[in-house]
């Protein structure tokens, strides 16, 4: 069965950096879409950012020019690399896959047919 497995969570000081990673198997790994979501408490699980197998890229404004999403197709692996760190990025933080089809948007939490059981970053000021 398909299985995403992320790692690389922890506390750190506000400023600081982590590597988020996401091991993917049971599935085929170049025609899906890979994605980061979070969830702090009291709110929805929101967008991150996303890579496809072209390796195009997608980020929510809030982490754009702090956060970098990567994927290693032989190692059918995703990574989020998270620097500059805030404290209002405390969350747990969840790989998912999206079977690449037209139209779909990588945004949507309902796009993704797959996903881990997630990260906890937190952020201390």
């Amino acid at each position: 069965q398909v299985q995403l497995v992320e790692s690389g969570g922890g506390l750190v000081q506000a400023g600081g950096s982590l590597r988020l990673s996401c091991a993917a198997s049971g599935l085929t790994f170049s025609s899906y879409t890979m994605g980061w979501f979070r969830q702090a408490p009291g709110n929805d699980r929101e967008f991150v950012a996303a890579i496809k197998w072209s390796t195009r890229t997608y980020y929510a404004d809030s982490v754009k020019g702090r956060f970098t999403i990567s994927r290693d197709n032989a190692k059918n692996a995703v990574y989020l690399q998270v620097n500059s760190l805030k404290p209002e990025d405390t969350a747990i933080y969840y790989c998912a896959a999206a079977i690449e089809l037209p139209f779909r948007t990588v945004v949507a939490a309902s796009t993704y047919d797959y996903w881990g059981q997630g990260t906890q970053v937190t952020v201390s000021s």
